[in-house]
């Protein structure tokens, strides 16, 4: 028995919720490991652990929050934006989809709070992230 050459040349893969049919030819490509950034990953985590204990009251103050993690508050004042990232941006980080040369150092301190702005900046396409 033989299968009809449609289903021979194609296959269905998975990802994020959304299906894709590759051919026979794209299928045969080795595909790109998406490659995660643990650098700014551990910052988008350690941001929203500092906000949760600010807004928690188990901080009462940026310096509060500094002198309990060991850090000037300059410090904390430059993580705590990442805290307003777009969520397709940190979903893009976390999931490695970053662009690539994005780095934790062009995100911090004074980055635009605005999501396209953000979005601008930093070589992402409006609700798409590669």
């Amino acid at each position: 028995m033989t299968t009809p050459p449609d289903r021979r040349s194609r296959r269905l893969q998975c990802r994020g919720g959304r299906t894709l049919i590759l051919t026979a030819e794209v299928a045969a490509l080795p595909t790109p490991k998406p490659s995660r950034d643990d650098t700014l990953i551990k910052a988008l985590v350690r941001a929203h652990q500092w906000r949760r204990k600010i807004e928690s009251g188990r901080a009462k103050s940026i310096t509060d929050l500094a002198e309990q993690e060991g850090v000037t508050d300059a410090y904390v004042c430059r993580f705590l934006p990442l805290t307003c990232l777009a969520p397709d941006i940190v979903e893009a980080v976390l999931d490695g989809r970053q662009p690539k040369g994005l780095r934790l150092a062009e995100m911090l301190g004074n980055g635009p709070l605005v999501w396209e702005e953000q979005r601008s900046a930093w070589g992402l396409v409006s609700g798409s992230v590669t």
